[in-house]
């Protein structure tokens, strides 16, 4: 038996899909551990081009089962959408599985979302996770067992439907009905009452059948609501120790983590982004969106910040999740550029900062950087480490250094077998 953890080590749209999809062809069951459909996982594989929200990117591989997890908020019209893609192409889903215990998104957490944002927010995505995991925690809640036993679904709405009016009502909106509500839980419980299942038992039975587990993470480290950017974070942890709360064993049962950086930085919406440029050499790696892994958000669609690879950031999400190795992808972004930096550390009020600033400080810290050699050579064929450019090799030791880890994959293309590995994996 062996579980692996995967997240992204920096701000997201590191490259999680891209991963997920190749360790899929390895393993038996991966679980979709936290999150909604606010961020994409991008696949590109022989069936096409897929951009997977809520979905675990293991659905290509017809031997391996996949589990929307525990940890996750839910729009089951989202899904039907995200399910019909995976039909689309041929492949079923009928190895995907609901947990029971995954918290169901209401058309009214989206519509709060979007008239929060409207009002002030902080450049959320609009699809109302942040809403979806605050009723969570207020207790006023369907989870998808209520699917299952339609009128403990009723009862529950007619608890949260007032709570829900009395916020439309002060955005001057139609309220709520039980009725329309409970319609829409009529018609998810004939579409999915056959793939929902108790988590605890169906992850405990792979886990005693010594299954291969994959956990994927959705965001960043720095999106953590405890341990990132507060308040521009999302609701959920994603973090690899939460793998193991949510779907509900024992930590120390994890064997692997396996953290996702991307070769530069990248960020969508605000918040501090200590190593950002704006024009210049950097703005070379975005692309013109036409293509799959040009620097556009997967479900925004906004052109993404673009930024220096930031060590502090990866070295200290590596103190948070313990990663056994990196995966470093889009180093072919790299290929044309004569020099490229990388952000060593900080300088805040003219002091080198110690440990990890505040969010009010990340604003203001001034980046240290080095300047490497580029290797202005093409990456995009070259499958083992060993044999990347020598300047290309010097900048992943550079990293595997300061950062305190071992490379062991490194991204070169966009498609899942675009992958340069150390000979040892």
């Amino acid at each position: 038996m062996s579980i692996s953890v995967l997240v992204g080590a920096q701000w997201g749209d590191e490259g999680k899909g891209k991963m997920v999809d190749y360790f899929a062809m390895q393993s038996d069951l991966i679980v979709r551990f936290q999150g909604g459909d606010n961020a994409g996982h991008t696949v590109i594989n022989d069936y096409g081009v897929f951009k997977l929200h809520l979905i675990p990117c293991g659905i290509f591989n017809k031997e391996c089962q996949c589990l929307i997890g525990t940890g996750m908020v839910v729009n089951p019209d989202v899904l039907i959408e995200e399910m019909q893609q995976i039909t689309d192409v041929g492949l079923g889903v009928d190895r995907m599985k609901i947990s029971a215990k995954a918290h169901i998104l209401m058309p009214y957490h989206q519509k709060l979302d979007e008239l929060m944002e409207a009002s002030g927010g902080i450049g959320t995505t609009k699809r109302g996770i942040g809403q979806a995991y605050a009723y969570k925690a207020l207790r006023k809640s369907l989870r998808f067992e209520d699917l299952l036993k339609l009128e403990n679904a009723r009862a529950k709405l007619e608890t949260i439907v007032p709570v829900v009016n009395d916020q439309m009502a002060s955005y001057k909106i139609e309220p709520y009905t039980v009725e329309e509500l409970y319609a829409k839980c009529e018609f998810w419980a004939k579409t999915y009452g056959h793939m929902i299942v108790d988590p605890m038992v169906y992850l405990h039975d792979m886990i005693d059948a010594d299954k291969e587990i994959l956990f994927e993470g959705q965001l960043g480290a720095m999106k953590d609501i405890d341990l990132g950017i507060f308040p521009y974070v999302t609701s959920s942890n994603p973090l690899a120790a939460y793998a193991a709360v949510s779907g509900g064993f024992p930590a120390k049962k994890i064997n692997k983590v396996i953290g996702v950086a991307k070769a530069f930085s990248s960020a969508v919406g605000g918040g501090p982004f200590p190593t950002e440029e704006v024009g210049g050499t950097i703005d070379m790696l975005r692309g013109t969106g036409e293509k799959p892994d040009d620097e556009f958000g997967a479900r925004t669609g906004r052109s993404r910040r673009l930024g220096w690879f930031d060590i502090p950031v990866v070295r200290y999400t590596h103190s948070i999740n313990g990663y056994d190795e990196l995966a470093l992808c889009k180093i072919d972004k790299l290929d044309n550029l004569p020099e490229i930096k990388i952000c060593v550390d900080y300088m805040l009020d003219g002091e080198l900062v110690k440990g990890f600033p505040t969010t009010e400080d990340l604003e203001r810290v001034e980046p240290v950087y080095i300047t490497l050699q580029g290797w202005m050579s093409d990456t995009t064929q070259i499958r083992r480490i060993g044999d990347l450019p020598e300047n290309a090799k010097i900048y992943i030791k550079t990293i595997e250094d300061l950062v305190g880890t071992t490379v062991a994959y490194v991204g070169v293309g966009p498609d899942r077998e675009d992958l340069a590995i150390r000979l040892t994996h």
